[in-house]
This record gives C-alpha cells, structure tokens and sequence, in this order.
C-alpha cells in the first residue's frame, strides 16, 4: 500500500505540468524557405551566325536548342537555361509571312502536322492566348506596351499568383520578325517561394529585351 501511494507522488505532478503546458499560447511559425546566394548580374552576348537577332544574356545562363517535339522545322527556337536556378527563358522566333508547321492533335489523341502562314496579328492573338492560359491560377494579369532602346516595340505580360510561368514578352517589327519569350521553372509553381528568384530573373529577362536586336 506505501508503494503504490509512492509511485502517485511522482504521477501528480506530470498531470499538473502537462496541464500547464496545454494552457500555455501558442505562436505560429511563417514558413521558410532557403536563402540563396545570387551571383552578380553580368552578360554576355548571343550572336551565332545565321540566327536573325543578336542580345545579351546572363555569364551564369547557357542558350541551348530547343529540341522539343513540338519544333522540329525552326532552327531558331533557344532556351536559355539557369542550371542553378532550374529555370529557363523559352524564345521562340518566327518569320513574318513565312510557314510554320504545327502540332495538331486529333479526335485519337494523336498528333499530325499543319502548315500555316505567320500572319503577325495572329502571332499577337497566340501569344496572348498563351498568357491568359494561366488565369485560372493567376490572381492578375497585367500587359503593358514596351518600346526598347534598340528601337523594338512589343508587349510585357506580368503574372502573380502559383503559375507556370510569372514572365512573359513578345517583340516584332511587325512586318518580318516575331520573338516571344517566357520564363519557366523546374519545380510545383509556388509564389512565395519562387519569388526572390522570380525578381533575380525578371530582372535578366528585361535586360535581354533591351539589348536585343534583329539582323
């Protein structure tokens, strides 16, 4: 009987604590997410022979050839490519009046070839259709009219919200060449945390916008 009253001595008060403890207020954390190290900002210039534009793009990018299935006849399709950010800058050129074949995918699912000509008002109709694409996720929208130092006139798409791709840009003559560009990342599209790197990157797209020109 001695002992079992002293083993409820020791009981009581790990009832009262953990009571105590219960009581105590609680403070939520803010979620974190990992610093990063952003190298200097610095470029370099993409001038390879034949291609009908010249810009600068980041010393920490690397441009390399779009070799989807989805562009197989336009040699002047590049990415530029963030090893250490898992992103890209996805340009695709077209000419003016020239022909593009396009991936149609029939009633099968599978997909069969179609020859259009690039008219330059629908190259602004898809590459509008290709931004509000995401406006189920995004919480705005915004377009604006851009005019470059070099002389080039196009539109800047800017998205908030967890989309694919929060930048996104066009640039023509109008009458001969058609650029558009967008960035995506490697990763489930997260606002808060892509956005540190979203800004790093924002700032290296408008950089390649300004310099650019055509040949």
């Amino acid at each position: 009987m001695k002992q079992l009253i002293k083993n409820k001595s020791y009981f009581f008060p790990l009832i009262i604590c953990f009571a105590i403890a219960c009581n105590s207020p609680y403070t939520a954390k803010r979620t974190g997410y990992f610093k990063i190290d952003f190298p200097e900002h610095s470029y370099t210039t993409f001038n390879e022979q034949g291609y009908p534009y010249t810009f600068e793009y980041p010393s920490y990018a690397r441009p390399d050839k779009d070799n989807s299935v989805f562009n197989q006849d336009n040699p002047f399709w590049i990415n530029i490519a963030f090893p250490g950010f898992h992103a890209k800058i996805y340009l695709t050129y077209k000419k003016i009046g020239g022909e593009s074949i396009l991936k149609v995918k029939g009633p099968g699912g599978q997909y069969h070839d179609s020859t259009v000509i690039n008219k330059f008002p629908d190259l602004v109709n898809d590459a509008y259709n290709l931004s509000f694409k995401n406006d189920i996720k995004a919480y705005s929208i915004e377009d604006s009219i851009m005019h470059t130092p070099n002389g080039l006139t196009g539109v800047y798409f800017n998205l908030t919200g967890d989309v694919a791709t929060a930048h996104q840009f066009f640039l023509s003559d109008t009458t001969k060449n058609f650029l558009r560009g967008a960035l995506y990342f490697d990763a489930t599209p997260n606002e808060d945390s892509l956005k540190p790197v979203n800004n790093f990157l924002q700032q290296d797209m408008k950089h390649l916008i300004n310099t650019l020109k055509w040949k």
